[in-house]
């Protein structure tokens, strides 16, 4: 196991610009979200819970990961409080939109409009990412090299990992026009999302935890189990709902 501090977290989370980009990305995902709620209160509160399961998410999954790592830093206190994961941010926003429905009674899927509004926020915050100096890649020599805040040659896993939210969010875009996976876009993102975070994640300086592996795969292959699962039982769902009206 590597008990060595992560530069994840070598330069805290103070930049303006960071909290700008988290702030915008959670302001364009209200203003979507807003129009297509229609002035609905269970629509608005979905979104709430998404928002509160996602920071919740974050938290948690970043202590598993890493911040366990980080009792003996002297400022682990500033640490653990700036410390957040993508990855439980997602999986905690889907436990927080699934409990609000639940109180609510909202039976219809919500899933697609957020497969089109997370790749947008994790985008943005991955801009941040860059211009704050945290969630480095390792450090590489080459041309696929970029220098971080102290000059030191690394791999640009925030422009790398931006490059694959646009993607997906291009792909997802055409699913929806031409009505292909409806209701399942959420689930295939959460499992391309986790393939991408497990693979990328060997290029990323986090600590590794067990079998050469770091938290977050862990949390990745997960999430990806769980966007495959769902998306066969919503298609199972489907099909079983066609079979009973003929």
């Amino acid at each position: 196991m590597n008990s060595e501090p992560s530069p994840q977290h070598q330069f805290l989370p103070g930049s303006p610009v960071y909290a700008l980009c988290m702030m915008l990305g959670i302001l364009v995902g209200a203003i979507f979200w807003y129009r297509r709620a229609q002035g609905r209160s269970d629509m608005l509160l979905i979104y709430l819970g998404a928002l509160i399961g996602g920071f919740a998410g974050a938290k948690v999954a970043y202590l598993l990961a890493e911040g366990w790592l980080e009792w003996q830093q002297p400022d682990r206190w500033l640490r653990w409080a700036t410390g957040k994961s993508v990855l439980g941010g997602l999986l905690g926003a889907y436990a927080g939109v699934e409990w609000v429905k639940h109180l609510v009674g909202h039976r219809s899927s919500t899933g697609d409009a957020f497969a089109v509004i997370v790749p947008v926020g994790i985008l943005l915050g991955r801009v941040g990412c860059y211009v704050n100096g945290c969630c480095l890649g390792r450090p590489v020599a080459g041309v696929f090299a970029a220098r971080d805040v102290q000059g030191v040659a690394r791999w640009p896993a925030p422009f790398v990992e931006g490059a694959f939210q646009v993607l997906v969010l291009v792909v997802i875009l055409l699913l929806q026009r031409r009505g292909l996976l409806r209701d399942r876009l959420f689930f295939l993102y959460l499992a391309a999302y986790g393939v991408f975070r497990f693979v990328h994640e060997f290029m990323r300086d986090t600590p590794r935890i067990w079998l050469g592996l770091s938290g977050y795969q862990f949390i990745s292959a997960a999430m990806a189990v769980l966007g495959l699962f769902m998306m066969w039982r919503r298609t199972k769902s489907m099909r079983d709902d066609i079979g009973n009206a003929e």
